[in-house]
Order: structure tokens, then C-alpha cells, then sequence
């Protein structure tokens, strides 16, 4: 009989930690060490999602060998999670790559054209520093000269440039490839003990910034 309530009040101590446990992510990773919180939190674009923002550059060799596993985590990413990419700009001379990220995503061809990019510049060495290169680039991938130099020269193409510009300091980015988790934690392959460990540590604050929304209704 005592061994039986011993049991009893046992099970009923280990029910009473369930709510906490539920309350927040299991704490693998510790801010400041994996991760860092933004000091003023960013808009986010995603909507009831939470957003996974990388900032990269085509220029980068480090972004360029994170892609295939940036593409890997979108094949299983978590399904309340939506993944945004945002091109860096550090200086002026950055700015030709960041119009044609954003001259491709406004024609639709993102999806076809991105990794292509990268390979073109990092492995057939073709620079693609400025216009008349990207778009020679772009019309051999099938999209219309004419059309893709209109729309990087654009009002609009502009427009998301210099939102670029705005945003990347204030997510406090100081290299690339970073990943930013709901406008408000920054972490990046430095942070995380390589890039093979980043996407592990962007899921663990993919959880904790849902139950944070959560928390708030």
C-alpha cells in the first residue's frame, strides 16, 4: 500500500511541471551565446508565420555553400515558419546584386534564376557586376531583356533597395549569411558553432517565437 501511494504522489509532482514545461522551449540554446535579441524589434512580412529572414549577398562564398542547406530546411521547415530572403548592402558596390535579387523577384523568376546566380558567379566566373551582365544573364535564362532592364531601373526596384539599405543596420547584420527569427533574434553560423548547426538553432527560435505570439493573445 505505501509503495502504491509513493507511486500515486509521484505521478501527480511530475503533472504539476507540465504546464511550465509546455510555457517555453526546451532551453538548448542561450541567448548571447546561439543567438542574440535584437535591441528594437523589426516588422515582420509573413503575416500569422513566423518570418525567417536571411540576409545574404550573391557575392559571398559562405552564403553561396549555405544554400543547399538553406534548401534542405525548406523542405521540412517548420510548417508555421515562412522563409524570406533579403540581399545585404554594406556599400554601394553591393547595390547591382541587391537590384537584380529584387528585379527577379518582382518578375516572377526568382525560383528559376536564384541558385543559377550564384553558380554563375562563384563557379563559371562570370562577375555580374552591373547591368549590362545581369541582364545578358538573365535573358539566357529565358526572362525578356528589354523587361528585366525596365524593371531594374524601376521606381519600384528602387524603392525596395532603399528599404534594404534601412533595414539591414537596424537587425544589426555585420555579416553574412545571418538569419534574422521574427524581426526580433539575430544568429548566424558564427553563433551557432557552424552553419551546419544554424538551421537547428533558427528552429529552436522559430519555437520560441511562437509561443512568445502565442503568450500575447
Amino acid at each position: 500500500m505505501k509503495l502504491a501511494l509513493t507511486k500515486y504522489w509521484l505521478v501527480l509532482a511530475s503533472l504539476a511541471f507540465v504546464p511550465a514545461a509546455l510555457a517555453e522551449p526546451p532551453m538548448q540554446y542561450l541567448e548571447g551565446v546561439e543567438y542574440v535579441r535584437i535591441p528594437t524589434p523589426q516588422p515582420v512580412v509573413t503575416g500569422d508565420k513566423i518570418e525567417v529572414r536571411e540576409i545574404f549577398m550573391y557575392a559571398c562564398p559562405h552564403c553561396f555553400s549555405f544554400e543547399p542547406k538553406l534548401n534542405a530546411w525548406l523542405k521540412q521547415k517548420p510548417k508555421n515558419a515562412e522563409l524570406v530572403r533579403q540581399p545585404a548592402l554594406f556599400n554601394p558596390s553591393l547595390e547591382p546584386h541587391a537590384r537584380a535579387y529584387y528585379t527577379f523577384e518582382t518578375l516572377g523568376v526568382l525560383d528559376k534564376v536564384h541558385s543559377d546566380f550564384f553558380k554563375a558567379y562563384h563557379e563559371k566566373g562570370q562577375k555580374l557586376l552591373d547591368e549590362n551582365s545581369i541582364a545578358k544573364f538573365a535573358a539566357a535564362h529565358g526572362v525578356n531583356e528589354q523587361r528585366f532592364r525596365e524593371t531594374y531601373k524601376s521606381f519600384a526596384v528602387d524603392n525596395l533597395v532603399r528599404q534594404a539599405l534601412r533595414q539591414v543596420p537596424a537587425y544589426g547584420v555585420d555579416s553574412v549569411p545571418s538569419i534574422i527569427v521574427d524581426g526580433k533574434y539575430r544568429t548566424n553560423g558564427t553563433f551557432a558553432g557552424g552553419n551546419d548547426r544554424l538551421m537547428d538553432v533558427v528552429n529552436f527560435l522559430v519555437k520560441k517565437a511562437a509561443l512568445e505570439r502565442k503568450s500575447k493573445r
